[in-house]
């Protein structure tokens, strides 16, 4: 990409989408487009038909799309494929249109299957089924990809696709229902250890009520006391999490570095041509919470509700196609933790 080069990052308030755009800036790039929600709804296709045909971006970052953590992608099942696929569909079909020089599209490493071999490598896509609470956001993130390797292949675009094991960083989804994993647990600690600090007054302002008795029916509904946390699942699924800044940093290196006739050399079926972003290393949601505990302070006990699904038991990313290009991530998880937490505090 030319330092000069007009860029849009569509999504560029979110997790991943503002850690692309401050990477960007950091590397030189002025020429920017972006646009919020409120300005240009993605899923409107006359809307994206008009805005790609003004501005004529010449490279493309898809970061926009409805995310959420497991009791959400398994709640709002229609709403997770019929957004996704109808932002895809418009920014992808209209990048083609307007004759974008590149774009990278981002999925999930939730698109491998439930029981895939570990570590993930991009070649086990579509080899058996899939998780079931989060299928249709994966079968949205499938078809992304399989759209990105259509265009290109009938109509010789260079869209890439990228997939990234779990994130978190600044600009991360706190919802105490609606977040991943993480963030959800970090902030659920956090209340338990301000109200066991008698820090009343600051529960209120985190939960945004008006009184501590309001508070406490939100609290109760979580389960999250000066004595004890309450959290999803057994504890015992191994995840990988990568700090958001280095997602960023990679997709930027991809976007820079590789074009989507580098991914089928000596292939004769052209298939799988995404690359897998991560960290190669995870960590059980138990020790994941022990170690938010200790990072915060808290004393208290932790509680593993078995009732609330666990999803996939293992989702580790083999990354080495990456690295071999010359990527590795930066951020140790502990490192990342404490940025995040302290990130959260002056949110």
């Amino acid at each position: 990409m030319e330092k000069t080069a007009k860029i849009y990052v569509a999504g560029h308030r979110g997790l991943v989408g503002s850690a692309i755009l401050n990477n960007l800036e950091k590397k030189g790039y002025k020429n920017i487009v972006v646009r919020t929600h409120a300005d240009l709804d993605l899923k409107d296709t006359a809307a994206v038909s008009a805005f790609f045909n003004e501005e004529k971006p010449e490279y493309v970052f898809l970061a926009a799309a409805k995310v959420g953590g497991i009791v959400a992608n398994n709640t709002y099942r229609a709403d997770f494929i019929y957004e996704n696929l109808m932002i895809q569909n418009n920014v992808i079909h209209q990048s083609y249109v307007n004759k974008v020089k590149k774009l990278l599209f981002l999925g999930s490493t939730c698109i491998y299957p439930k029981n895939c071999p570990q570590p993930m490598k991009e070649d086990y896509l579509l080899t058996d089924v899939l998780e079931y609470t989060n299928e249709p956001y994966a079968i949205a993130k499938i078809a992304g990809i399989k759209m990105c390797e259509s265009y290109n292949l009938q109509y010789g675009t260079n869209f890439m696709s990228v997939m990234p094991t779990n994130l978190y960083g600044p600009n991360d989804n706190f919802d105490l229902e609606n977040s991943h994993v993480l963030p959800a647990i970090i902030r659920k600690i956090y209340l338990a250890k301000l109200l066991a600090d008698g820090r009343k007054d600051e529960v209120v302002a985190n939960l945004k009520t008006d009184t501590f008795d309001e508070a406490k029916i939100i609290l109760n509904r979580f389960n999250i006391s000066a004595e004890k946390v309450e959290l999803w699942g057994s504890g015992k699924p191994m995840r990988e999490f990568l700090w958001s800044e280095d997602m960023a940093d990679a997709c930027v290196f991809i976007m820079e570095n590789r074009n989507f006739a580098d991914c089928y050399i000596d292939h004769e079926e052209i298939r799988n041509t995404h690359i897998n972003i991560g960290t190669g290393k995870d960590i059980s949601i138990k020790d994941l919470a022990y170690t938010v505990k200790n990072i915060i302070g808290y004393n208290g006990k932790l509680l593993f509700n078995t009732d609330m699904p666990d999803g996939t038991m293992r989702k580790l990313t083999d990354c080495s196609k990456l690295n071999v290009l010359g990527w590795k991530y930066t951020t140790e998880l502990d490192q990342g933790i404490r940025t995040l937490y302290n990130w959260m505090l002056k949110a």
